[in-house]
C-alpha cells in the first residue's frame, strides 16, 4: 500500500521516518520514491540477492529491513528479477551504494525504486531495528519521507495502527497470474506439470523445464478441472503470500490432488498448504525466516542445508512421529537447526511432498536443488508403475 508524492528518486537530503506500531520510530533520508507506505516490517538476513528479494511476489505487502549493512553495491540488472515488478511494501536500508559497480548493473537500485513507487528509507540503524523485531515480532510499519515524514508523530502512529494485519490476509490471487501460461521445457520434454501459481517465482518453473518438464503455470482460483484439463504427470504448488489458514481455495485444489494420488511437490506457501490440506494447523512466527542463509535438516537423509527461506507462517505438525492422516501417513521430512520449526513435509503412501524454503536457490546457494530431482523421480516412478500394471492386464 503505497503512496507517492512524485515519481522519480528522493533526494539525498529529504527527510524520511520509520514508524512501528508499537510507537517506536526511525529517522533517515528518503530512499526510492518519495511518499508514504505500510505493510508488515520484516527482515531479511541475506548479504546478497535483493534483487531477487524485492521481486520476490512473497514479500507482498511487508516493509522489508536489510540486516546486511551496504546495499545496492551491484546495481539493478534486467536479467535477474523473480517477477515483472517489485512486490514489497516498502524497502529499509543502512548504507545504501553510492555508485553501483558491477558489469550487468543497468541503473541504480535508488532508480530502480523510485521507478517503480516503493518508498524507502536508508540511514537506519538497522541493527537496533532488528534486535527491536526479534524482541517484539513482525508488526505493522510506515514509512513516510518527504512532506508526509513531517505530520504529527500521533497521527503517523494512528495511521500504521489502522493498516491491516497479515494474520488472515489472502493475498495469493493478488500476486498470481490472471491467466495461464507455458514454460517449454529444455531439450527433449519427459513429463508435464501444473504449477499452481500462489506467489510463484520465475526461476522455479525454469529449474523444472531444466529438467525436461513442459510447465503450465495456473491462476491460485485454479480448479481440479483446470488441473487435469493439462494431463499433468505431476502438480506443484508455489510459494506465496499472506495467511496459509485464510487459503480455502487452494487447500481444497491440494485435497482434490491428493485423493487421485498425482504426484505433487510443494514449497514454502505451497507446504503449509500441504499441511492443511493434510489436517495441520498453521501458525504465525514471532519473527519469520528470511535470507539465504538458514540451516535446514533432510531428517530422512541427516544432510544439512544452507538454504533461502521467505516465510512468516509455518506448519504446526509433531517432529519425530509418523502422523495417520486421510491421505495415509505423513511425517515432518525437514526442520529448521535455529528453532525447530517444521521445513518439510511428506506423505508415506502417496507421491507427495513439500518444503518451507526455496529450492531454486534465487538467490541463493543450491544445496536444495535435488528436490526437483526428486519431484521428477516422484513422476518417473509413476510412469514405471502405471506401465507395469498396463503390462499385467495386457
Amino acid at each position: 500500500m503505497t503512496s507517492n508524492d512524485r515519481p522519480g528518486a528522493g533526494s539525498p537530503a529529504a527527510s524520511a521516518v520509520l514508524v512501528l506500531e508499537d510507537g517506536r520510530s526511525f529517522r533517515g533520508s528518503a530512499y526510492g520514491a518519495v511518499g508514504e507506505t505500510f505493510g508488515e516490517a520484516v527482515f531479511n538476513t541475506g548479504m546478497t540477492g535483493y534483487q531477487e528479494t524485492l521481486t520476490d511476489p512473497s514479500y507482498h505487502r511487508q516493509v522489508v529491513v536489510m540486516t546486511a549493512p551496504h546495499i545496492g553495491n551491484t546495481g539493478v540488472n534486467d536479467e535477474d528479477p523473480e517477477s515483472g515488478r517489485i512486490w514489497v511494501a516498502g524497502y529499509v536500508v543502512r548504507d545504501p551504494a553510492r555508485k553501483p559497480s558491477n558489469w550487468r548493473s543497468v541503473r541504480t537500485l535508488d532508480e530502480e525504486l523510485a521507478a517503480q513507487g516503493v518508498v524507502g528509507i536508508s540511514g537506519v540503524d538497522t541493527r537496533a531495528l532488528t534486535r527491536h523485531l526479534r524482541e517484539r515480532g513482525a508488526m505493522r510499519a510506515g514509512i513516510f519521507s518527504g512532506g508526509a515524514a513531517s505530520a504529527d508523530a500521533a497521527a503517523l502512529l494512528e495511521r500504521v495502527r489502522s493498516a491491516p494485519a497479515m494474520t488472515g490476509a489472502d493475498l495469493c490471487g493478488e500476486v498470481a497470474t490472471r491467466e495461464p501460461y507455458v514454460v517449454p521445457a529444455h531439450g527433449t520434454k519427459r513429463f508435464t506439470v501444473a504449477a499452481v501459481d500462489l506467489g510463484i517465482k520465475g526461476m522455479t518453473p525454469h529449474r523444472m523445464a531444466e529438467r525436461g518438464i513442459e510447465v503450465h503455470v495456473l491462476p491460485a482460483d485454479a480448479t481440479a478441472e483446470d488441473v487435469y484439463a493439462v494431463a499433468p504427470d505431476g502438480v506443484f504448488f508455489s510459494n506465496g503470500p499472506g495467511d496459509p489458514a485464510a487459503a480455502e481455495g487452494p487447500v481444497a485444489l491440494m485435497r482434490a490432488v491428493l485423493e487421485r494420488g498425482t504426484p505433487l511437490f510443494g514449497i514454502c506457501f505451497g507446504n503449509q498448504i500441504l499441511g492443511r490440506a493434510l489436517g495441520f494447523g498453521t501458525f504465525k512466527l514471532k519473527y519469520g525466516h528470511r535470507g539465504v542463509n538458514q540451516p535446514v535438516q533432510d531428517r530422512v537423509t541427516g544432510k544439512v542445508e544452507v538454504t533461502a527461506h521467505n516465510h512468516g507462517f509455518a506448519v504446526d505438525a509433531p517432529l519425530g512421529e509418523v502422523t495417520d492422516t486421510s491421505y495415509g501417513r505423513a511425517e515432518v521430512s525437514h526442520v529448521c537447526l535455529n528453532d525447530d520449526v517444521v521445513e518439510g513435509l511428506r506423505l508415506l503412501d502417496r507421491p507427495a511432498f513439500s518444503v518451507q524454503y526455496h529450492p531454486e536457490a534465487a538467490a541463493g546457494p543450491h544445496d536444495a536443488a535435488y528436490l526437483f530431482d526428486r519431484f521428477t523421480e516422484l513422476m518417473d516412478e509413476q510412469h514405471s508403475t502405471k506401465a507395469h500394471m498396463e503390462d499385467r492386464r495386457a
